[in-house]
């Protein structure tokens, strides 16, 4: 077996003098903005040296390159030392460090995908562990390269529990391509971590996860060189380093004191500090290169992924959009190597089992873990390594809420699929139902809300969202309803339909998913009435079709009714209100859940909350005798 050979002096003083440069550069850049965090990149500093100038491989001009070592800091506040290493690394200008925090500079107080050399944007504690994680499966499963991904984690952001969500998942998976590297500084924000400088305790939780643990001395570069080579050749588990470091080290005064944290040096102290910095380094002009990746990942194929063949099923024809996804997810999955599944132990209620059986070496069973579904998912997406699918019933994705949040900060093209939504999922009652889902994802600056109501629809909402940047949310429920489209409809991102029209049409009726068969049921009441109505399936939730929905408000004498499976607030009635709300003459009625709901059939709670077809009629004659 290969045997540890310690680096010989000249390295080891190369990489103790690059960690005190990295903490000249923190200093000196958190100075410049006036905000920062120093006190947190000190205590970082001989792990980011070690990391970066002797461990990881990749190639410094070119920082997302597929066959690079991946770095997420998870300690996102930590970022001044992470532009450092790329400064030293010479990616990053030194001058640059300068306008940290500049409006007009990339290099933010957290750090973002705006920089080449960040994959996801991290800050919101806890989450960038688990990302790691579905860029670990993706080196080990997908691309099957040899590239490492390494996660700095502080010790207060241990007390998430997304953390520990995230080291299950490494653990059952045997990821030992991950490296997690836990920053035990003792020193939280307004006091001392809650296991203080316990190492031991963490050592021991980090094992009883299933992780192969070191503990080490984190401002001892000798021993971090070490453990990190032997975390490399540790086969079967991921590795957690578990590094004692003090916050503000090497800060005479500051280090390891309360109340240092997000707290820049003060002026009249930091030129003493720099000069004593700068007297420890004793070789400053020698450089240590990193060494280059091998090159075993493939480039990725950009070309559109698109269904083989047209959805196959004919008008009439009986499915759920749940089932509908599944079928669609495997085809998609047929057409392309890059598309991969996700889910948390719903596949057979999503449907995403369809996908698994047909390609199960690129699903990845998450488990009742959401929170690190989603970031396992966008993990997976980085660098556009996959094409990510991630679905559980839609209420389950509100715990998930931040990671979304995070995701779109990411610039992530990520895809969440939520079944399960509303009332008519029935019996199971309101802990099940989706009733927030669209004014959550609707909130999401980057994401696209795809809504379809039929199986031909939603085969080509999971195409097109495969094939949209950002953010993809598809909303899909349980019962089976009818397909009314043929098989070669055109749908668009944006672009409504308008099922039913006549020259006669007196009110519009904007109905999704269930309460479009609904509207459709309704209009067909009132046509043996001789009243004509209007139905229009707006296909996206964001972007609505503002154009087609206020032509035919026009054309409706301004009268227009939303019904929609969902809380009245931030749903669809409200994002048509906002499409109409600059038009004068047109007045928007709401059919919407007004409360939480409870258990019964499906049929009941669409009449008792007002949405079914009984419903809008009623609401359609109302509208005239106003």
């Amino acid at each position: 077996m290969e045997s540890y050979h310690k680096p010989d002096e000249k390295t080891l003083q190369g990489l103790k003098d690059i960690a005190n440069k990295l903490r000249i550069h923190s200093i000196k850049a958190t100075c410049a903005s006036n905000s920062g965090h120093p006190t947190s990149c000190c205590s970082a500093a001989e792990l980011m040296s070690v990391l970066f100038f002797h461990t990881m491989r990749y190639k410094a001009d070119d920082p997302r390159n597929a066959c690079n070592d991946r770095f997420v800091m998870s300690k996102g506040h930590a970022a001044p030392i992470l532009y450092a290493a790329w400064v030293e690394a010479g990616y990053v200008k030194e001058a640059d460090l300068l306008n940290l925090r500049k409006i007009d500079c990339d290099l933010e107080g957290h750090p973002t995908p705006k920089l080449a050399f960040v994959d996801v944007a991290t800050g919101s504690l806890g989450q960038g562990l688990g990302a790691a994680c579905g860029m670990a499966y993706t080196g080990k499963h997908f691309d099957k390269s040899s590239y490492r991904v390494y996660c700095m984690l502080g010790d207060g952001e241990c007390s998430e529990g997304a953390v520990w969500e995230a080291m299950a998942f490494a653990s059952h998976y045997g990821l030992d391509n991950l490296v997690a590297i836990l920053d035990v500084n003792r020193l939280g924000q307004s006091e001392a971590a809650p296991l203080k400088h316990d190492v031991t305790a963490f050592q021991e939780r980090c094992k009883a996860f299933g992780w192969n643990t070191y503990v080490v001395d984190g401002h001892d570069v000798e021993e971090l060189c070490k453990a990190l080579w032997h975390a490399e050749r540790f086969k079967g588990k991921p590795t957690a380093i578990v590094a004692k470091t003090f916050k503000g080290k090497s800060l005479k005064g500051i280090e390891d004191q309360d109340n240092w944290h997000g707290k820049p040096i003060p002026k009249d102290r930091v030129d003493a500090l720099l000069a004593d910095l700068q007297a420890q380094i004793q070789a400053p002009n020698k450089p240590l290169q990193p060494e280059l990746p091998n090159e075993d990942a493939a480039p990725v194929d950009s070309t559109p992924i698109q269904l083989p063949t047209a959805p196959e099923y004919k008008i009439g024809d009986k499915i759920s959009t749940r089932k509908a996804y599944g079928v669609a997810l495997k085809r998609m999955g047929d057409a392309s190597q890059r598309v991969v599944a996700l889910d948390g132990d719903t596949k057979n209620s999503t449907f995403s089992e369809i996908f698994k059986k047909a390609h199960p070496e690129r699903y990845i069973e998450c488990f009742i873990a959401e929170q690190n579904m989603v970031s396992v998912a966008i993990g997976c997406a980085t660098r556009d390594r996959t094409v990510s699918f991630a679905s559980t019933f839609a209420a389950f994705f509100s715990r998930a809420y931040d990671q979304i949040r995070m995701a779109a900060i990411s610039q992530s093209n990520v895809n969440l699929v939520g079944s399960h939504c509303g009332v008519s999922i029935g019996e199971d009652g309101p802990s099940q139902m989706a009733l927030e889902d669209l004014a959550m994802f609707r909130a999401i600056p980057t994401c696209t809300v795809f809504y379809p109501s039929d199986g031909v629809s939603t085969e080509r909402a999971v195409e097109l969202a495969a094939n949209t940047k950002g953010i993809g949310f598809i909303r899909t429920s349980r019962p089976d309803t009818a397909v009314i489209y043929e098989p070669d409809e055109k749908f668009e991102v944006g672009k409504a339909k308008v099922v039913r029209q006549s020259d006669k049409d007196q009110v519009t009726v904007i109905g999704a998913g269930v309460t479009l068969h609904e509207a459709l049921a309704a209009h067909d009441e009132l046509a043996k009435e001789g009243v004509n109505i209007r139905v229009i399936d707006p296909f996206t939730i964001k972007p609505l079709d503002a154009g087609t929905i206020v032509a035919s408000a026009r054309a409706t004498g301004g009268r227009v009714i939303t019904v929609e499976d969902h809380y009245k607030e931030g749903g669809l009635g409200e994002a048509v209100l906002s499409a109409v709300g600059e038009e004068p003459g047109i007045v928007v009625h709401r059919l919407a859940v007004s409360r939480v709901p409870q258990s019964g059939k499906p049929q009941e709670l669409l009449d008792m909350f007002g949405i079914s077809a009984k419903c809008i009629v009623a609401a359609v004659r109302r509208t005239f005798a106003n």
